[in-house]
């Protein structure tokens, strides 16, 4: 009987941010990968808990306001059978602190960016698209003022 490889749970966040009566969404930027926030969880992490944690290691935001709920979507597998999943926030943060990675010794992202919709499309690939639909479907056309 063929043993079942353990999925990787990746755990990240959609974050937005109301900027001039529109979503601005934020993207990080590895090599030339475009993302959100995520990252690996970790033993006796929830997913959401791993999010969070992610989140401030990663951009330096603890402002997260998941008014959406729990709700997330997941990335088929990729690279190596990792999954992602996302959840939806908002925040009132602009600034961005790019985290050291401690494995690494150096920022694990190269550059964020603070972007609207065609842009996101523009900048990311087909499966980060997808999680950018997701998101999309749960907001409201503009944000409320």
């Amino acid at each position: 009987m063929g043993r079942k490889k353990p999925r990787i749970l990746s755990a990240g966040v959609v974050i937005v941010r109301a900027e001039g009566g529109e979503w601005r969404f934020l993207l990080l930027r590895a090599y030339q990968y475009w993302d959100f926030p995520k990252g690996r969880t970790e033993t006796g992490e929830t997913p959401l808990q791993a999010a969070r944690r992610e989140v401030t290691e990663e951009t330096g935001i603890t402002d997260l306001d998941f008014r959406w709920g729990e709700d997330f979507t997941e990335t088929g597998p990729y690279a190596r059978g990792k999954v992602a999943r996302y959840y939806l926030a908002e925040t009132t943060t602009r600034e961005v602190t790019l985290g050291i990675a401690p494995e690494l010794g150096t920022p694990e992202h190269h550059e964020w960016r603070w972007v609207d919709r065609r842009t996101a499309y523009r900048l990311t690939a087909p499966r980060v698209r997808q999680v950018l639909d997701w998101a999309l479907e749960r907001l409201p056309p503009t944000p409320a003022s």
